[in-house]
C-alpha cells in the first residue's frame, strides 16, 4: 500500500487506518516504542482524513487504543524520544 501512487479514499482508507493501528499495537506489545510511534503517527494522519461516518466503521477497540496511546504516551506533554546513541548511564563510572 505504501508504494501506491493513488491516494486512498473510501473503504480502502478505512481499511488502511485499521491496518496501521493494528501494526502499531503489535509494535507496542513487542515493546518497540520507536516503531510504534511511527506507525501511530501514520495511522493518526490517515485517521484525520476520515469523515465521521468512516470513523464509525473503525472498530471501537482500535479507536480507543489510538486515542489512549496518542494522549497518554505520545502526547505533546511527553518528553520527545532521545537521539540514538550511547546514553552514558553507568558505563564509565569509577568505583566508590
Amino acid at each position: 500500500m505504501a508504494n501506491s501512487s493513488d491516494p486512498l479514499a473510501g473503504d480502502a482508507l478505512v481499511k488502511e487506518v485499521c491496518r496501521r493501528i493494528r501494526v502499531a499495537r503489535s509494535y507496542w506489545d513487542a515493546h518497540n516504542n520507536a516503531a510504534c510511534r511511527g506507525e501511530r503517527e501514520k495511522a493518526l494522519a490517515l485517521y484525520h482524513q476520515l469523515t465521521k461516518e468512516q470513523k464509525d466503521k473503525i472498530p471501537q477497540t482500535l479507536r480507543v487504543w489510538l486515542r489512549y496511546r496518542s494522549e497518554k504516551y505520545f502526547g505533546a506533554h511527553r518528553t520527545p524520544p532521545k537521539a540514538k546513541g550511547r546514553s552514558g548511564k553507568g558505563h564509565n563510572r569509577q568505583p566508590l
